[in-house]
């Protein structure tokens, strides 16, 4: 069976002057086309490929070698593209983009930000994806209270407090008297596990470990700064893949790190980063 929106193994049946026709063994399906340019070098009759099942520009089923940065039934880290009226635009690896309908927009979404979210199939079968990925998340994790993880915040509710995804996988909560400072979904942090639910949900807390490792976070930012000449081109603007990168912490240890440091005089902002003050 050819199922949209997964990575699978599926046999070249036919070839015509625009690519290969391919279908699994059972044929219950119409042949689908994997465009010429897509075809393996040598490719004949019987061979198996491996390809994502997707929808083209005019919602056509295509198939493709390419892989896609997220399947059908699963979460991944995308990038907006493009706004408009009606949803945006994230970039899934493809030729094309992944819709996110406004309905399933948490909040609101910055062209250049990546977000957390789920691909589904909507009504018109064709490939979507959700920022509401509350149900896509297992309810079985195998942390205990008071251990370190990290997640993304989903969801931010004034009333009851931010929801992340712990590890991308795990459903949790941080109760709104365990909130330090202002919040936005798609944002990463570094939490302790306050408690492990019957359910299997997590209750987590900013609180202790934030303390305890922001000393030795702000020791890491000033020998890093010692070695890189007094100035390092990160703020709090920057994406926590670039922090993560320079400094191995997550951002939200960093900005933490740098608010205790510019308390102390120990550094200061400059136009592209931050440096040691003299």
């Amino acid at each position: 069976m050819i199922e949209l929106g997964e990575i699978q193994e599926l046999i070249i049946k036919r070839f015509t002057s625009v690519g290969a026709y391919l279908n699994s063994e059972e044929e219950i399906d119409e042949d689908v086309l994997l465009p010429k340019t897509q075809v393996p070098e040598g490719a004949k009759e019987g061979d198996t490929v491996e390809v994502f099942i997707y929808n083209d520009s005019r919602d056509r089923i295509i198939a493709t070698t390419k892989k896609p940065k997220v399947e059908v039934g699963k979460l991944a880290h995308l990038m907006v593209v493009s706004t408009t009226k009606i949803g945006s635009f994230l970039d899934m690896g493809l030729e094309r983009d992944l819709f996110l309908p406004f309905a399933e927009t948490v909040g609101s979404v910055e062209k250049g930000r990546t977000y957390l979210v789920g691909m589904y199939i909507d009504k018109s079968n064709r490939l979507s994806c959700t920022m509401k990925i509350k149900d896509m998340l297992d309810s079985n994790p195998p942390y205990k209270e008071n251990d370190l993880v990290e997640g993304t915040i989903y969801s931010v509710n004034r009333d009851i407090g931010a929801f992340v995804a712990v590890e991308d996988k795990y459903d949790g909560l941080i109760p709104k008297k365990e909130l330090l400072g202002v919040h936005t979904p798609g944002e990463n942090i570094e939490v302790r596990v306050s408690r492990v639910l019957e359910d299997g949900k997590l209750d987590l807390s900013l609180r202790d470990r934030s303390y305890i490792q922001m000393d030795t976070d702000a020791k890491k930012i000033v020998q890093k700064l010692k070695d890189n000449n007094g100035k390092l081109s990160l703020n709090d603007k920057s994406s926590p893949e670039d922090i993560k990168t320079q400094l191995e912490m997550s951002k939200s240890g960093f900005k933490r790190a740098v608010g205790k440091l510019l308390k102390e005089e120990m550094i200061e902002f400059t136009q592209n980063g931050i440096q040691l003050k003299e």
